[in-house]
C-alpha cells in the first residue's frame, strides 16, 4: 500500500527528538515542583493566583513544542499524496442500445438515465482526454470518433436511438478500433500507443455477434483495461407485440468481460448510483496519484503554534484593567 506521505530528506525527522526532549523536560519540572510545593504554601497560592494560569502555562508550552515539531517536519521536505489529472488519454464511452434499454425500472428509463450519467462523466473527466462514443445493439456503430470537444460529444449523446439485439463483443471490437486507428497520437512520442480505456455501460447478455470474452481477451493484450457497468434492476421488463418481457441484468458477462481484460465491474441500479460510478470511474482513469511537496503547509501549522504560544505567554504577562 502506498504511504499517504513521504520525505525527501527523512534523515532531519531525528530532530524530531528535540521537542520530544523539551516536552519530557517540562513533565519532569513541572512533577517535581508539584512535588516541592507545601500544602498551606500551595493553598495561599492558589487563592492569590488565577485557577487558569497553570493551564495557560501547559498550553503555551503545548503550542510551542508543536510549533517546533512542525518546522522540524517541514525541514524534512514533506511530500503528501494528491490525485493530478493525466496529461492525456482516450476513453471511449460505449453504450448498449439494444431494445431492453427501454424499461422503466429506472426513471424515467435505462436509456434517458444512462445518457444523463455519460453526459455527467465526459464532463467530469480532465479537459486534455479525447472521448469517443460507441453504441451497440445488433451491431456496433461509431456515433463521434476521439474529440475533446464535449458539446458535440454530449449531442452525440442525445442522439442515441434503440435498435434491436445486443452484440457485446462487437461493441468492445469496435471500441478497440476506435483507440487503435483513430485516437490521436502523442506528438512527442508518435510510435507509442496512445493510453485508453473502455467504459461499457450494459443491461443483457450477447445474442449475436462475436464472443465477448474473446473480445475482453483482445483488449487486455492491447492493454486496454475495460470498465463494465451492469445497469438495471431484476425486475426490469419491456413489452413487444403485446407481451410483457423480463429483461434482468446479466452481471456474470459483463464481470467477465472487465476481469479478463484488466479492468473493473460496476453495477447500477438507479440514476443515482449511475451517477456514482461513473465519478468513481473518471477519478481511476482520468487522474494519477503523485507525491507533491507539502513544506510550506507544515511551516504555516508552525507559524499558528507559534502566535497561540506568544499570545499565551503575553496573557500570563499581561495585567489587564
Amino acid at each position: 500500500m502506498t504511504p499517504l506521505m513521504s520525505f525527501m530528506n527523512p534523515d532531519r525527522l531525528w530532530w524530531l527528538a528535540v521537542p520530544v526532549a523539551i516536552a519530557l523536560l517540562y513533565l519532569v519540572l513541572a512533577a517535581r515542583r508539584r512535588a516541592t510545593s507545601g500544602g498551606s504554601t500551595n493553598s495561599i497560592l492558589r487563592r492569590v493566583l488565577p485557577r487558569d494560569a497553570a493551564l495557560k502555562r501547559h498550553l503555551s508550552v503545548l503550542a510551542s513544542v508543536l510549533s517546533l515539531a512542525s518546522l522540524v517536519v517541514a525541514y524534512a521536505r514533506p511530500q503528501a499524496m494528491t490525485q493530478v489529472p493525466r496529461e492525456r488519454a482516450t476513453i471511449v464511452v460505449t453504450i448498449d442500445v439494444s431494445r431492453s434499454m427501454e424499461a422503466t425500472d429506472v426513471t424515467p428509463n435505462r436509456l434517458d438515465a444512462a445518457k444523463s450519467g455519460a453526459k455527467d462523466f465526459v464532463d467530469s473527466l480532465p479537459s486534455a482526454f479525447n472521448v469517443a462514443l460507441v453504441t451497440f445493439a445488433g451491431t456496433a456503430n461509431v456515433k463521434m470518433p476521439p474529440t475533446t470537444d464535449r458539446t458535440q460529444l454530449k449531442a452525440a449523446i442525445d442522439a442515441i436511438r434503440l435498435a434491436p439485439s445486443t452484440a457485446i463483443g462487437e461493441g468492445i471490437y469496435t471500441s478497440l478500433d476506435v483507440l487503435e486507428k483513430l485516437a490521436p497520437q502523442d506528438p512527442d512520442h508518435p510510435d507509442d500507443p496512445a493510453p485508453g480505456a473502455i467504459v461499457l455501460l450494459s443491461d443483457g447478455a450477447t445474442n449475436m455477434g462475436r464472443d465477448s470474452a474473446d473480445a475482453a481477451t483482445e483488449a487486455k493484450k492491447k492493454n486496454v483495461p475495460i470498465y463494465t457497468i451492469a445497469y438495471g434492476t431484476s425486475t426490469g421488463y419491456v413489452v413487444e407485440n403485446g407481451q410483457r418481457q423480463t429483461v434482468a441484468v446479466n452481471h456474470a458477462e459483463l464481470s467477465q468481460v472487465a476481469k479478463l481484460s484488466g479492468g473493473k465491474k460496476y453495477s447500477a441500479d438507479s440514476m443515482k448510483n449511475l451517477q456514482a460510478v461513473y465519478q468513481t470511474i473518471s477519478r481511476q482513469i482520468g487522474y494519477v496519484e503523485e507525491y507533491h511537496e507539502v513544506t510550506d503547509r507544515f511551516a504555516g501549522i508552525a507559524l499558528i503554534f507559534a502566535v497561540l504560544a506568544a499570545v499565551g505567554v503575553i496573557s500570563q504577562a499581561a495585567r489587564w484593567p
